[in-house]
Formats: structure tokens, C-alpha cells, sequence
């Protein structure tokens, strides 16, 4: 299985309120509406004295044709995440405060199956059907996996500037 680096350490970073499970749920949801599966490679949790750490790494895919899957991976930190209350419309409500690091990586991999790299000869024949033959279907893909990963990235800067506004103190 050979795999292409498509979008390569984009990088999010926030500090301040925020809901690490809102959170955790909005990404969740846009892959599952975006009908991508979903693997959830490392969860840990950590509680320390200056907060809870947080370390995800998230490997969603979605198999786009019988010989292609795209994979999406995203490393998430959340540290010093402590539960505070905060004012909004004169009632207090209670919230999360914390950094955010998040790095998403982006791949095209070929030969999903595992069918073609079993012998040499199959492996070169694959090497030369993708490199002369479905050129474009693999630049459309890499298309594909760049608009949806900036369509992500988008959501998520959003919802955190969101929380931010609404959240100000």
C-alpha cells in the first residue's frame, strides 16, 4: 500500500474556552455526515495538577474507489484544561478553558485491498497504471481530499472563534 502526503502538518492552534467534547463531537459529526469511517487510533487522558491533558489521534478514511482510500489524520492536544464558569446574559454557566494544538495530515493511498504489492512484477505494473493511466482519477481525489480538509479546518476555526465571541470576559 503505497501512501501519498497530501496535506502535510496543518496546524491549529487556541487558547481559551472552549468544550473539549462539543469539540471532539463537531469533528466526529462532519465526517460522518460527510460519509467518511471512522477510526479513533489513541485516546488518553491524563489529570494533572494543572489540568486535564488531553491526546487524540484520530486516523478517519473513506474508501473512494476499489483501489484508492483517502485518510485524514488528526493529532489533537488539549492541555491545562480545567472547568471554569463564565458569564453570559447574567447567568453563569459552566465551560472549559485550555490550549488547543491540532495537526491534520491528509493522504491518497493506493492499493487499499493489499492486492498489488504481493508479487514485484504486480507492484511495478501497479507503479506504471498509476503513474500513466489514472493520473487523474488520482489528482481528482487529491482535489477531493483538499476541499474536504479545508471545509474541516474551517468548521473547526469557526467553532472556536464562535465559543470565543460568545464567551467573552
Amino acid at each position: 500500500m503505497e501512501r501519498y502526503l497530501v496535506i502535510d502538518h496543518l496546524k491549529l492552534t487556541y487558547e481559551g474556552l472552549s468544550n473539549a467534547a462539543e469539540l471532539f463531537s463537531l469533528i466526529q459529526e462532519w465526517f460522518y455526515e460527510k460519509g467518511w469511517d471512522w477510526h479513533e487510533k489513541t485516546n488518553q487522558e491524563i489529570t494533572t495538577p494543572e489540568g486535564k491533558q488531553l491526546h487524540l489521534i484520530l486516523e478517519p478514511y473513506k474508501n473512494v474507489s476499489d483501489y484508492y482510500r483517502l485518510m485524514v489524520k488528526i493529532t489533537l492536544n488539549i492541555s491545562n484544561l480545567k472547568e471554569v464558569e463564565v458569564e453570559l446574559d447574567s447567568k453563569t454557566v459552566k465551560s472549559q478553558q485550555g490550549v488547543i494544538r491540532m495537526i491534520i495530515d491528509g493522504y491518497v493511498l493506493s492499493d487499499r485491498k493489499r492486492q498489488w504489492d504481493r508479487r514485484p512484477f504486480y507492484w511495478f505494473l501497479a507503479l506504471v497504471l498509476e503513474k500513466y493511466f489514472y493520473r487523474d482519477h488520482f489528482k481528482q481525489f487529491e482535489a477531493w481530499l483538499r476541499d474536504d480538509i479545508d471545509d474541516l479546518y474551517d468548521q473547526i476555526k469557526s467553532y472556536l472563534n464562535a465559543y470565543k465571541y460568545t464567551y467573552q470576559h
